[in-house]
């Protein structure tokens, strides 16, 4: 199968045509090739992010589910309705000390993920604005 041709086959080329004074077209380039790798570095932090997050609420849901199939079987095995209610009251204050455990670790996970993406788009926003000084500079 043959590629179809594209209107434009060679972006420099194009650009080049135009000569505009003052302008470094192989650095504008190269700028926003810098921008997209940004981009997608910023965009496989959030998907790797978001991909640890689940495998995890998976793992807490496994979890969840094996303690709670014990605690029914332990219910179950109780002696007498006092022990039962005791133990059931037990078992409900660790489910909720769990829980507020597993949504900290969750918000954690995500906070950190979304840093790493934040902290790439902000890298390169920086080093966008250093390329520009240095144009204007160059230029006076």
């Amino acid at each position: 199968m043959t590629k179809p041709e594209l209107p434009f086959p060679d972006i420099n080329q194009l650009l080049a045509q135009f000569k505009l004074p003052g302008v470094d077209v192989d650095a504008l380039i190269q700028a926003r090739r810098k921008d997209i790798e940004a981009a997608v570095a910023a965009n496989r932090h959030a998907y790797e992010g978001m991909q640890q997050l689940a495998q995890r609420q998976t793992e807490m849901f496994k979890e969840a589910l094996n303690e709670w199939q014990a605690a029914a079987k332990e219910m179950m095995t109780s002696q007498s309705p006092a022990a039962g209610s005791a133990r059931q009251v037990e078992l409900g204050k660790l489910a909720v000390a769990k829980a507020l455990e597993n949504m900290r670790e969750l918000a954690e996970m995500a906070t950190k993920s979304q840093t790493q993406a934040f902290e790439v788009v902000n890298r390169r926003f920086h080093e966008s604005l250093d390329e520009i000084k240095k144009s204007i500079q160059q230029k006076k």
